[in-house]
């Protein structure tokens, strides 16, 4: 009898929003180079039109859509523009923030509204669109990328940090709904640390050098790999590196004591190598990246690093429970057998 052939598996169908550059550019290159189709959503040309060609030198497939993520009316059109080409939506990845980096007293009411709008506002305006298609269809997967700083503010960052503490709130509170409707959609947020990518180059900054990640700093690609996981499995929350880790538990603690610290190393930290260039472009309130491709990587590749202990340890858990487990039959054997040899 002849034999049925198989019918192929459909491709991944994933949107990502921020995904010209730096950490949801290594994100588009995790999908990719598992053959996903993905809608590119950004403000910056020259970035897109890289990502779209690495997708498929990757073997992916793409489509570049110029967004701007604080324009709900804008990410509703980018979502359909994506369905109309490769089909329904089956993941969402929010990525696309902008920041300033500046004391508080430093940043305009039109600056701080800016970032809100992209940061917070870009992710709720996204994470409505997503729910407008999954929830009807009873599937589909959100992954919000959050940072440490969600949980433990930092000096000199107050409207991104108020940001991502934005974000944690409303997806807590839609997960909450989701369960109530017993609905299948689900939704992860992944916790980063301090990252190497571009931003670093085009944020707005007004502080008197160059801004740089608080160290320790990883490579996008171990951010992207992060995000690739958590869109594959069920996890309320992931954290990035052992300094994700300990900021956020610690801040738990003895919060009073991250704000001393913080308030007597955080503007050092965040600065390094001479006074900045004041009429260096920022992509506050408009791309940087329209005739130049950053790609996925800043100016720190020397002094990151490519791997998490934390996100590994995630991806290999039956593997550890299995090696915990081995190991205290072992220790059991062992112990039995000294008792009878000393009986």
């Amino acid at each position: 009898m002849a034999m049925v052939a198989k019918q192929a598996r459909r491709p991944e169908v994933v949107a990502i929003t921020g995904a010209s550059a730096g950490i949801g550019r290594a994100t588009v290159a995790a999908f990719a180079k598992r053959g996903a189709h993905i809608g590119l959503i950004a403000r910056g040309e020259a970035g897109l039109e890289g990502a779209r060609q690495q997708v498929e030198q990757l073997g992916g497939k793409a489509i570049a859509i110029p967004t701007d993520v604080s324009d709900p009316d804008a990410v509703e059109a980018a979502a359909d523009q994506i369905e109309q080409t490769f089909g329904v939506i089956d993941i969402w990845v929010n990525v696309a923030f902008t920041s300033v980096f500046a004391q508080f007293v430093d940043i305009t009411a039109a600056e701080f509204k800016r970032v809100t709008e992209v940061t917070y506002l870009g992710y709720v305006n996204a994470t409505r669109t997503a729910l407008k298609r999954f929830l009807p269809r009873n599937r589909g997967k959100i992954v919000q990328v959050g940072s440490a700083l969600s949980y433990r503010s930092i000096p000199l960052q107050s409207a991104y940090c108020g940001a991502k503490h934005a974000i944690n709130g409303f997806t807590d509170s839609i997960r909450c709904e989701l369960i109530h409707h017993k609905s299948q959609v689900q939704m992860t947020v992944v916790q980063m640390p301090a990252v190497n990518t571009p931003q670093f180059t085009w944020v707005r900054s007004k502080l008197p050098h160059h801004a740089q990640p608080v160290p320790p700093i990883f490579e996008p690609e171990v951010a992207g790999e992060a995000v690739y996981w958590a869109a594959h499995h069920r996890k309320r929350e992931l954290f990035v590196g052992a300094s994700t880790v300990i900021a956020i538990q610690g801040n738990k603690i003895a919060p009073w004591f991250a704000d001393w610290y913080l308030g007597r190393t955080g503007y050092a930290s965040q600065q390094y190598d001479g006074p900045r260039d004041p009429n260096a472009p920022d992509n506050l309130f408009h791309p940087v990246d329209t005739e130049r491709d950053y790609g996925a990587h800043g100016a720190f590749d020397g002094r990151s690093t490519n791997r998490s202990v934390e996100v590994w340890a995630a991806e290999h858990k039956g593997l550890l429970v299995a090696s915990v487990g081995a190991a205290g039959a072992l220790t059991a054997i062992g112990v039995n057998l000294l008792l009878r040899t000393r009986s």
